[in-house]
């Protein structure tokens, strides 16, 4: 399905919920952010960048810059300054301390958020509890990205303002554990006290409204907003991830307990095939470097790399533009809990 065909296929009941703002969901989320709608724009590699974080949050949205993909300070902070161009609504950056081919002094970008004057930060990968008198002393509100419980209660621990728990359906890193969201975002809520946002397997008001229903106060999405107008990536790659399933992706990396979700391509399938029978990372580098996934961003062959990509995919059927995604999404949200939800209490009118 071309792009052009995505769009055009979406309901005349959806396109006229395009032309009005959504009203309002508030949450813990919504009011300890500053943002209209309880909805995340995940960090993506090559990915979020001035353009997709500034229609994010101007569309009512957290949107969250990728400090990795400006991994010179210099570059990142001269982004972070045209996200303000196009928008004066909050915004974060997303910084993710993870092992890398590329030499990257995470010290050095983390002050440069912060002497930009990017009060969110979303950390992953690591513990941020040493860095958390710092973020303190400049009034840096943090999200830490997790993938189980133990680990979101430790970031409480710490003093993080809110975790983003990752559901195994998720794009990129699962974790280990192999929790599905369903089980996990209600495992997570009923322990923590800061608000918790749902990541993994989201991707339109169903799993908004699901995610609050298991106790969330938001969620994240990656693979949904890859599949926008402003996301910067070849159209090919859009129409290559509304045309997949749910089933359409692969786990690279399993027995080095490294685990990465992406789509699945030749280039996954033959990673994958190599190490699970006994090979190591040295014999799949060739593979899986991260430069040949930005050249799928780039030049739209699906085949060129490896790419992150979640099992939402298969709940993807359109392209909007960001305004239009948040704007129907939470409309629709509304819609599910006033009408449908609503109608089946006991002495609701009956739906027509």
């Amino acid at each position: 399905m071309s792009i052009q065909t995505a769009v055009a296929a979406a309901s005349p009941e959806r396109l006229a919920s395009m032309t009005t703002r959504a009203p309002r969901l508030r949450t813990r989320f919504t009011e300890t952010f500053g943002v209209e709608y309880p909805i995340m724009q995940g960090g993506m590699q090559w990915v979020g960048k001035a353009e997709l974080v500034g229609a994010v949050a101007e569309a009512g949205g957290l949107g969250m810059l990728t400090a990795l993909t400006f991994p010179d300070p210099a570059q990142l902070s001269a982004e972070i300054q045209k996200v303000r161009d196009h928008t004066d609504r909050p915004f974060g950056v997303n910084l993710t301390i993870l092992p890398s081919m590329r030499t990257v002094n995470h010290d050095e970008l983390r002050h440069a958020i912060v002497d930009a004057g990017v009060r969110i930060i979303e950390t992953a990968g690591a513990n941020p509890g040493p860095f958390m008198d710092y973020f303190d002393a400049h009034g840096v509100k943090i999200i830490h990205k997790c993938t189980s419980v133990r680990h979101a209660l430790k970031a409480q621990a710490v003093g993080v303002t809110a975790v983003s728990i990752d559901g195994f359906e998720c794009a990129g890193h699962p974790g280990e554990d192999d929790v599905p969201g369903l089980v996990l975002i209600p495992a997570a809520t009923a322990q923590l006290e800061i608000p918790v946002i749902a990541a993994g397997g989201i991707a339109d008001a169903r799993g908004l409204v699901a995610a609050l229903a298991l106790g969330a106060d938001g969620v994240n999405m990656g693979t949904r907003f890859l599949c926008t107008q402003e996301a910067p990536i070849h159209p090919r790659i859009k129409e290559a991830i509304v045309a997949a399933s749910e089933r359409d992706t692969e786990l690279l990396f399993r027995p080095l307990r490294n685990t990465s979700r992406v789509h699945s391509n030749a280039v996954a399938r033959e990673a994958v095939e190599i190490m699970s029978t006994g090979g190591q990372f040295e014999d799949v580098r060739h593979l899986v470097n991260g430069i040949r996934g930005r050249t799928v961003y780039e030049l739209g062959d699906p085949e060129a790399g490896v790419w992150s990509v979640g099992m939402a995919q298969g709940l993807i059927h359109d392209v909007p533009t960001c305004a239009e995604l948040l704007n129907t999404m939470t409309s629709e949200a509304v819609d599910l809990i006033d009408k449908r939800l609503g109608s089946m209490l006991e002495g609701a009118p009956a739906l027509a």
